[in-house]
């Protein structure tokens, strides 16, 4: 993790951590060191956002960047980010940014920046970039008169999005009733028009964004809001998003969860009957709860367990050459069809596999036995966050909690690559004594790391 970019790009609270100054200055040195690969000429970037009050102003701010320096800016509005991610290869930019702090509150904001593939840029380009906004590393060249960039705005991006969605359905969704939960983000703008076009009736919450209430009570991170929505109405299934759209979560026509982990086993299965399985293996993280580890070994499924983050799990996909990975909380990645996580893309292959299979997803979710898992969120200091893997009274405290949890528990914990957060992760058969394990290790932390 660099200086300035996480691992989800560079992100902060909006006009303090993440200005228009610092957003202007990315602008300038990412499109420095991306020109020096570029062999076309002057550079052309595609802009997206999702729904936050702050995004008018950093969008400016970050376009204004780009073409200080000479590059061309398109402006695609609110979108998903994957939105942003397939587009930029289909439109052949040069590079794509997406203006989003993702599941955080709307007073964040952050920026993540895509190549001319479709890909997050590595660490090293990141690096690069970091050099010359901290370091002064290199003078980025202002342009004048003539060589000045220009600013035009993609009126079809949303459309264009939706199209390529839609073409990754191997079926039509008729007479299926469906509730979405858009978080008052990215989704508001695409899911209606998706699922609708497949054919579903479906019935939407939290989708007028005001620009401060995305991801408020809604959304992904806040699972109950389409829980209680879904319950008794006779819908067949919900998926709830997150700010941006890169994730999601299912419930069941009970209003029952299928997170991440049991939506990557239901389509890594029906991916491994099908042959399309590349190397009968899947990629997912640490975080991922035992009973997802054990239903791959049932289903003679492999797999492979990476750090948190969807840019590792992407990586060792494309480094193992896998179809489907991802992370618990709904951020999954089908390498056949896009370079990142994409929410309503797997929601719509999720779709697939109920369709061909003729089974509901309390059905399908009910092969994944869950053991019980216990997540704590430590707020510490960002200096404190530092040292948590030096400090010896926390080491113990885990040690002591694995001994007593045996082979048939697991501790996990791991500084937040996002927010000034340590998160204690605990698995275990009895969950009295993980809940009590786990709030035993956070009270060490917050002790320790205030």
């Amino acid at each position: 993790m660099g200086r300035l970019f996480g691992t989800d790009g560079a992100r902060g609270i909006a006009n303090t951590e993440i200005g228009c100054e610092l957003a202007l200055k990315i602008g300038r040195a990412a499109a420095t060191v991306l020109a020096s690969d570029n062999k076309n000429g002057k550079l052309r970037v595609l802009i997206g956002t999702d729904t936050r009050k702050s995004a008018d102003m950093l969008t400016a701010a970050l376009a204004s960047g780009f073409c200080s320096v000479g590059c061309d800016v398109m402006l695609a509005g609110v979108v998903p980010t994957p939105a942003v991610a397939f587009l930029v290869k289909e439109y052949s930019f040069d590079a794509g940014v997406m203006i989003s702090a993702s599941h955080n509150p709307f007073e964040y904001n952050g920026i993540k920046i895509f190549r001319s593939d479709g890909y997050k840029l590595p660490d090293e380009t990141e690096e690069k970039i970091e050099a010359i906004i901290l370091d002064d590393a290199v003078a980025p060249i202002l342009k004048t008169g003539e060589e000045l960039g220009n600013i035009t705005y993609f009126s079809d991006a949303v459309d264009a999005y939706i199209k390529h969605i839609e073409s990754t359905a191997d079926f039509r969704f008729d007479n299926m009733k469906i509730a979405i939960d858009c978080a008052n983000g990215s989704a508001s703008v695409t899911a209606e028009k998706l699922f609708t076009a497949l054919g579903a009736e479906c019935f939407l919450i939290n989708c007028e964004p005001d620009g401060v209430n995305i991801n408020r009570n809604c959304g992904s991170t806040h699972i109950e809001a389409l829980q209680e929505f879904v319950k008794g109405k006779g819908f067949d299934i919900g998926f709830s998003f997150d700010g941006d759209a890169d994730r999601v979560l299912a419930v069941d026509s009970e209003g029952k969860l299928a997170d991440g982990d049991k939506i990557i086993a239901i389509c890594s299965d029906s991916l491994r009957k099908q042959g399309r399985l590349k190397n009968n293996k899947a990629v997912v993280t640490v975080m991922s709860n035992m009973g997802l580890f054990r239903f791959f070994e049932k289903h003679n499924i492999g797999f492979e367990k990476t750090k948190v983050g969807d840019r590792y799990v992407l990586l060792k996909m494309l480094e193992d050459d896998c179809s489907i990975g991802g992370e618990q909380s709904g951020h999954v990645i089908f390498s056949d069809f896009a370079t990142t996580g994409d929410g309503q893309l797997t929601a719509v292959q999720l779709l697939n596999v109920i369709k061909e299979t003729g089974r509901s997803l309390k059905e399908l979710a009910g092969e994944i036995e869950i053991f019980p898992q216990v997540l704590l969120n430590v707020k510490v200091s960002s200096i404190g966050k530092l040292r948590l893997y030096e400090d010896d009274d926390i080491r113990i405290a885990v040690e002591e909690a694995e001994k007593e949890l045996g082979s048939d528990g697991r501790v996990l914990v791991r500084a937040s690559g996002t927010e000034p957060l340590v998160r204690v992760m605990l698995e275990g058969k009895n969950e009295e004594q993980t809940m009590r394990l786990a709030e035993l290790i956070a009270g060490v932390i917050k002790e320790r790391l205030i």
